[in-house]
């Protein structure tokens, strides 16, 4: 199975922070082999075509912007 690549983008606020501990906590739970990256770099985040932070980027797909989802909302996301 591969590892499910997981990218918090965002400058690094207080909602980044709360979608990474819960992004983390809704890999942990589903069991994922997974990797969490957190990306401040404005360019990167606009190369994504993200216009508002915080974003969910998984296997390089956005799965959210703008907005920190609930665990359970996560769990979906990633599976």
């Amino acid at each position: 199975m591969n590892k499910t690549r997981i990218e918090i983008l965002g400058p690094g606020c207080a909602n980044c922070k709360t979608l990474c501990e819960r992004a983390e906590s809704a890999a942990r739970d589903l069991g994922l082999d997974y990797e969490i990256e957190k990306i401040a770099d404005m360019d990167v985040i606009l190369g994504y075509r993200v216009m508002s932070t915080p974003a969910l980027v998984v296997n390089g797909r956005v799965k959210v912007s703008g907005r920190v989802p609930s665990v359970a909302q996560l769990k979906e996301m990633l599976s």
